[in-house]
């Protein structure tokens, strides 16, 4: 897919990646670097902006299962319990909710093509929530299927793989045991549905020179005051770490 454009002009980069991964941090270091160059980019964060009964999700997890609320930090780590719950009646509630996330996800994908920008990031995706999916149930791979029909891909699937010592350390909200779970459904996730590009587990830089010379090896964008829709920033190399899957 190098070089590619949309008819619309907008293309759409998608992070994911387990929780501590470093997501929000190369979103920012992406942004900032396009921004230079003129780039118009929009982030759009799945929580808040697409994720469908957010209050009851977050009541769910507090009153049912007695799990912490908010955002863990080194300073004051919390233990939540949502997404980690994996008994048979949460499964099915949760397919019901991310049924309801893919069409709300499609309607944003549709408003972020229409949207005039040049690029649009997704701060996490639909592949975060099929990943805390027991993707060994043959029930489970084949509702990743239907779903993966109903949600388009964006022009890049970016998956920060990340070490969970290192990942829990830095934001400490699920047992480390999660981590690690979590970790190894994303890579089956990868697996099975393929077109994600995994940056394996490096120091910040290298993953930010990863990123970011990715997405300019695989996209071109308009540049500003130039006629006719000319490419904008030239392309850069990719870094070997970041590889499709």
């Amino acid at each position: 897919m190098s070089g590619h454009r949309s008819d619309s002009c907008t293309q759409l980069v998608s992070f994911s990646g387990i929780d501590g991964a470093g997501k929000s941090t190369q979103i920012d270091a992406l942004c900032s670097s396009l921004r230079e160059d003129g780039v118009t980019v929009r982030v759009i964060r799945f929580w808040d902006d697409i994720a469908s009964l957010t209050r009851f999700r977050e009541t769910a997890g507090h009153t049912l299962f007695k799990g912490d609320k908010g955002i863990g930090t080194p300073s004051a780590p919390i233990n939540r319990k949502d997404k980690n719950v994996r008994s048979w009646p949460m499964s099915a509630v949760r397919l019901f909710i991310y049924s309801l996330d893919a069409i709300s996800t499609r309607r944003a994908v549709k408003n972020a093509l229409r949207s005039g920008d040049d690029l649009v990031i997704f701060d996490r995706y639909m592949y975060d929530e099929l990943a805390n999916l027991t993707l060994s149930n043959p029930i489970s791979r084949f509702y990743v299927r239907l779903i993966m029909r109903l949600v388009p891909r964006p022009h890049i699937s970016f998956f920060l793989d990340a070490n969970p010592e290192k990942a829990r350390a830095r934001k400490p909200e699920y047992p480390l045991a999660f981590l690690h779970t979590n970790r190894r459904s994303y890579m089956t996730l990868i697996n099975l549905i393929g077109g994600i590009t995994v940056v394996d587990p490096m120091p910040l830089r290298d993953v930010t020179r990863a990123v970011i010379g990715h997405t300019r090896n695989e996209l071109l964008f308009r540049a500003p005051g130039r006629e006719n829709g000319s490419e904008g920033p030239s392309k850069g190399n990719a870094v070997p770490s970041a590889k499709g899957v």
